[in-house]
């Protein structure tokens, strides 16, 4: 694989030095980078086993990517940006700098890619490397001999663990070198990831942040095969709140949910009109507005353009998903790893593996916003690994946390960050000095506020790095 940075393999460091190092990791050897994605931008290789259990049983290696951005002017510190997924890579946050650089003002910004995205060592290394058909994400006949490889070798594929990925964590902030402060930040799977490199043990951090926390993980109203009835809560907030509000419920004329079920009848019994659907399925198309502020503005009229016949708001919330998808940007290194997504989220997010299509057809039958989530469930054909003895416990030792999260979050439910919190406290209220972890709620903001509520973002992450009351914040007009 082809990586933009000059020399970096030079810290294919041998196992028995990594086991021995702990959080004492050499520094990475950072140079600059050569794919001019980021310009200034230094990149750097670092080994880790490919088996953080097996230390000592082999000598296995693989490589972690690192982009760093360094700070303007002299610097204050490090701060960790743990990408989402799973099966996401660091390319997640390039787009959101601006942003980044004014809530951690001064420091360094240090972006890892997980095993298995991006630069990183890849599940399938023929199939996902950047000259192959599909560059780096599965295309074509890619799929089949990549899932082939892996059920034919599945020890190989396990090495790709969360626990795996939190070892490669805690050895990444062991590589980050002076005295300045460090924090780490996660979003999403992102948060659980630094919730598991915590389980293992205390990190040299001053503080973490958590953006868009995961719920408990064993708590069956919140894994991943409920992900439906996580979207249709929110979405039936979505619709209460035209009814409460006089316009919206003026422009309309009856309730939005009464609107919503004859729009569904409407589109069952005329194809052509359904066939305009994006998917053909109107329940996951507004499941997916709720992601997107500006679109999840427009339900109702869309509804009541729908019920119409007309296309015009459909026209304009396509437009709208368009441009949310594009600010994120596109990078050689943003395909997601759907082997790793597949893997991970099966074994450890999923508390149904029994779970049916005819018991999906069942549930969705009943809600009027859905998530195609719980049916890509099903697919498996990867091979999973086992739960270790880290599922589901949290960290008995902390450092100070702030979480954020939206109230209309419909991936990681507002709900469950409530309950995650209340439950770190407990966990952690017999240590010496207990820290604090603060939860700011964020009024209306859905998922991942780092991008959906940037002044938020910015503002709470800055009293927090300066020891002060974060508070509860809501998305501006702007950014709706």
């Amino acid at each position: 694989m082809t990586v933009p940075c000059r020399r970096a393999l030079l810290h294919t460091l041998p196992f028995a030095l990594l086991a021995s190092a702990g959080l004492h990791a050499a520094p990475l050897d950072y140079t600059a980078c050569t794919d001019n994605i980021l310009p200034g931008s230094l990149c750097a290789m670092h080994a880790v086993p490919a088996s953080h259990e097996a230390q000592g049983q082999d000598t296995e290696t693989l490589q972690l990517f690192v982009r760093k951005i360094p700070a303007e002017g002299r610097s204050k510190g490090s701060v960790w940006l743990v990408a989402g997924g799973p099966g996401e890579s660091g390319a997640s946050f390039y787009s959101l700098l601006p942003t980044l650089r004014r809530s951690f003002a001064g420091f360094d910004l240090l972006i890892p890619d997980h095993r298995g995205t991006g630069y990183s060592s890849r599940l399938c290394p023929a199939e996902e490397a950047a000259g192959s058909p599909g560059g780096m994400a599965l295309a074509g006949a890619e799929w089949a001999s990549c899932f082939k490889d892996l059920n034919t070798a599945p020890a190989r594929a396990r090495q790709y663990s969360i626990s795996n990925a939190a070892q490669d964590l805690r050895s990444l902030v062991g590589t980050t070198q002076g005295n300045g402060a460090v924090y780490l930040y996660g979003v999403s799977y992102g948060t659980q990831l630094v919730l598991r490199s915590l389980q293992l043990g205390p990190l040299p951090v001053r503080g973490v942040i958590l953006d868009s926390l995961v719920p408990p993980q064993s708590d069956p109203r919140w894994d991943l095969s409920q992900r439906s009835q996580v979207v249709n809560q929110v979405g039936l907030q979505v619709l209460a709140q035209c009814d409460a509000d006089a316009a919206c419920h003026a422009m309309l004329g009856e309730p939005a949910q009464t609107l919503y079920r004859r729009v569904l009848d409407k589109l069952r019994q005329e194809p052509a009109l359904l066939a305009t659907i994006p998917g053909k399925n109107l329940k996951h198309f507004i499941g997916g507005m709720l992601d997107v502020p500006a679109a999840r503005a427009r339900i109702p009229a869309l509804l009541q353009d729908l019920d119409h016949g007309g296309g015009t708001e459909l026209a304009a919330v396509r437009g709208l998903l368009n441009q949310a998808a594009s600010s994120l940007g596109s990078y050689p290194q943003s395909s997601i790893s759907i082997p790793l997504v597949s893997m991970i989220s099966n074994s450890e997010n999923n508390l149904r593996p029994g779970l049916t299509t005819a018991d999906v057809d069942g549930e969705e039958a009943t809600l009027l916003m859905t998530s195609p989530l719980p049916r890509i469930l099903l697919g498996g054909g990867l091979p999973t690994y086992f739960q270790d003895r880290y599922f589901g416990q949290l960290p008995a030792s902390l450092p100070p946390v702030l979480v954020l999260q939206g109230t209309l979050d419909p991936k990681t439910p507002y709900a469950g960050a409530q309950a995650q919190v209340a439950a770190l406290r407990q966990a952690s209220a017999g240590q010496a000095g207990a820290s604090k972890v603060t939860l700011a709620t964020i009024g209306q903001a859905p998922h991942f506020i780092l991008w959906a509520a940037p002044a938020c973002f910015e503002r709470s992450v800055q009293r927090f790095i300066a020891a002060k009351p974060v508070e509860d914040c809501a998305l501006t007009l702007k950014e709706r």
